[in-house]
């Protein structure tokens, strides 16, 4: 479930969620994750992460800046939430600050630390890269996830919702910092049904994953992806605006005459048209 970046009419209601979900889910769609924009500023997320839950997915996830993390942590791991993706581009306070507008670092290490006493594993950190900002907090973030046994994933800053010139000032790619920790890994997978992302393996227990998705062709052949935006429509691609299909019209259809077996139904008939419309994002 993907968040959005501006003003909605209407959201999604985790009823809702849930009959999207069971119609994917019927289909074969088996993991889920909650994305955003920032999915814990929702006050009814533990209730979505239940519902979830209860169809038995193979993996259910939220990515999250960590901000509201000790607050809901522990319900949410209650409520069924199986792994969780941490924002940390920092360690550094006044680097963190600069970077998220908020002086929040304190309460995302809390709360990644009580999501290691509430046994989420495996924790991830995503630190996007970004040039001349927090290019220095690299290694100290890696010496971090290390010596918490989690997994850093460095990522290449995507053109989503920044203006073109801010991007180019900003986008760093990672290939001199991939080679040199290639240069030291005992061990290297590919994660092809993840976009055939490497993931290097180091002496010292390190495990950092890279993401490089600007651009990349390899990036869009491996992506089978399905995403669904707050105000209720799926689309195949993050970076793209176009396909999209509108599912909560079905939802908020009057004719409730062929029931909830019927609402789904019609669900699953738009998930397979969308998947239908998938094309690259490169193209």
């Amino acid at each position: 479930m993907e968040g959005e970046d501006k003003e909605i009419g209407q959201e999604l209601t985790p009823t809702d969620i849930y009959y999207i979900a069971k119609a994917a889910y019927e289909l074969g769609i088996k993991k889920f994750k909650i994305t955003g924009g920032e999915p814990l500023v929702r006050t009814d997320i533990v209730d979505i992460v239940g519902k979830l839950s209860s169809l038995k997915p193979l993996d259910l996830a939220i990515t999250t800046n960590g901000y509201y993390l000790p607050d809901y942590i522990s319900d949410l791991v209650k409520a069924g939430l199986k792994r969780i993706n941490v924002s940390l581009p920092a360690l550094n306070h006044e680097v963190y600050k600069a970077i998220t507008g908020v002086d929040g670092l304190d309460r995302v290490l809390d709360g990644i630390e009580r999501a290691k006493n509430a046994g989420l594993h495996p924790i991830k950190l995503n630190f996007v890269y970004l040039r001349n900002i927090n290019e220095s907090e690299l290694w100290n973030v890696l010496s971090y996830a290390r010596k918490n046994k989690l997994i850093l994933q460095v990522i290449e800053l995507e053109p989503v919702g920044i203006p073109r010139e801010l991007f180019a000032k900003l986008y760093r790619d990672t290939k001199s910092f991939e080679k040199e920790i290639s240069r030291k890994a005992v061990k290297v997978i590919r994660r092809r049904h993840m976009h055939n992302r490497p993931q290097y393996f180091l002496p010292d227990g390190s495990i950092i994953e890279i993401v490089r998705s600007n651009c990349n062709p390899t990036f869009c052949k491996h992506c089978t992806r399905l995403r669904l935006t707050a105000d209720g429509h799926l689309k195949t691609c993050l970076l793209r605006d176009r396909p999209l299909i509108n599912v909560l019209s079905i939802l908020r259809s009057k004719d409730f005459t062929s029931g909830e077996r019927g609402i789904i139904e019609r669900i699953k008939n738009a998930i397979k048209e969308i998947n239908s419309l998938r094309e690259p994002y490169y193209k």
